[in-house]
C-alpha cells in the first residue's frame, strides 16, 4: 500500500542543509522513495498559518520501505543534523480513504 511521509520543517540552523539536500533524496530512491515535493513555497488557504520553512512531500511504495529509509544508517547522520537544526514532524500516511466513498482511494483495513 503506497504511504506517503510528510516533513514539516522550521529551519533553526540552516548548516545542515546543503548536503541534506544534495544526499537524502538518494537514499529515499534506494528505498523506492520518490519525492514529490520539497518545498518552501507554503500557503495557508485555511485555519491558522503555521512556522514551517519548509514541507517535504515523499511517496513510497510501503510503509516498510519509509521505514527503512528513515532507519538506513547511512541517513542517520544526515538525520540528526537536520533534528540538531530545526523543529521537525515526520508524518507517514496511507493511500486510503477513512470513509470509503472514493473509488480510488483504498479502503482502510
Amino acid at each position: 500500500m503506497t504511504v506517503f511521509l510528510i516533513a514539516e520543517v522550521k529551519v533553526t540552523d540552516d548548516a545542515w542543509i546543503p548536503d541534506y539536500a544534495a544526499r537524502v533524496h538518494d537514499i529515499a530512491a534506494r528505498h523506492n522513495g520518490r519525492y514529490l515535493s520539497r518545498s518552501g513555497n507554503i500557503e495557508t488557504l485555511e485555519g491558522e498559518a503555521t512556522d514551517e520553512t519548509l514541507i517535504a512531500l515523499i511517496q513510497f511504495p510501503s510503509r516498510e520501505d519509509a521505514l527503512a529509509f528513515t532507519s538506513d544508517p547511512e541517513y542517520l547522520p544526515f538525520g540528526k543534523a537536520r533534528q540538531d537544526g530545526s523543529v521537525s514532524h515526520f508524518r507517514l500516511i496511507d493511500d486510503t480513504d477513512i470513509a470509503g466513498a472514493i473509488p480510488y482511494l483504498n479502503k482502510p483495513s
